[in-house]
């Protein structure tokens, strides 16, 4: 009877060690970029508008595994320097019909104390593809994380055409990267936090 009560409370207190290691994160501050080609020049958009949140598990003030990331972005706040190339990039993303581009986390492997490889979903116009992702982890003196990483893709992997502008003079390439910089800080440290119901 002794053992099975010695037994019990060691998973009890195992329990709450791990559930006190994982914390929720919520997005600070965020950056995303995405960089592509045409006939005539290089092209980037720009958006600082992302939310979302994660579940980390911290030990010893390191990351030991990311349990959770899903990030929101509006597709309409996704800017160039020109309103007419903004709106032929939102006639190809739909953004009448598909008003949010999303990233969901599948899996999370640590290859080394600031490196990980990601697998996710990436939702965009309506349509969704898996993604591995390897990304870097800075760890900031206030206890933030900031995550930095990539991801090249073409038009085609979400069934969109190519954007073109000009009566078809300017053409989009089919390919383009999307670039991000997440500051992620503890939910209940975070006084921005954006709750969307």
């Amino acid at each position: 009877m002794k053992t099975i009560k010695s037994i019990l409370w060691a998973i009890v207190i195992t329990l709450s060690l791990q559930l006190h290691a994982q914390r929720r994160y919520s997005v600070a501050k965020a950056t995303f970029e995405v960089a592509g080609t045409s006939n005539i020049h290089d092209w980037t958009m720009r958006s600082t508008e992302g939310t979302g949140s994660a579940i980390l598990t911290i030990k010893d003030s390191k990351l030991t595994d990311i349990k959770n990331l899903t990030i929101t972005l509006s597709a309409e706040s996704i800017k160039s320097s020109k309103t007419s190339m903004d709106d032929v990039a939102y006639e190809s993303l739909d953004t009448k019909t598909h008003k949010n581009i999303r990233y969901a986390l599948k899996s999370a492997e640590k290859l080394n104390e600031t490196t990980w490889m990601l697998i996710g979903t990436y939702t965009i116009a309506g349509v969704s593809k898996d993604y591995k992702t390897q990304i870097r982890i800075i760890t900031n003196d206030n206890g933030a994380l900031t995550l930095q990483g990539s991801n090249r893709m073409t038009f085609a992997d979400f069934e969109m055409t190519p954007p073109t502008a000009a009566l078809g003079v300017v053409k989009a390439g089919k390919e383009l990267t999307i670039l991000f910089n997440i500051t992620l800080t503890d939910y209940a440290k975070n006084e921005n936090v954006l709750v969307i119901k």
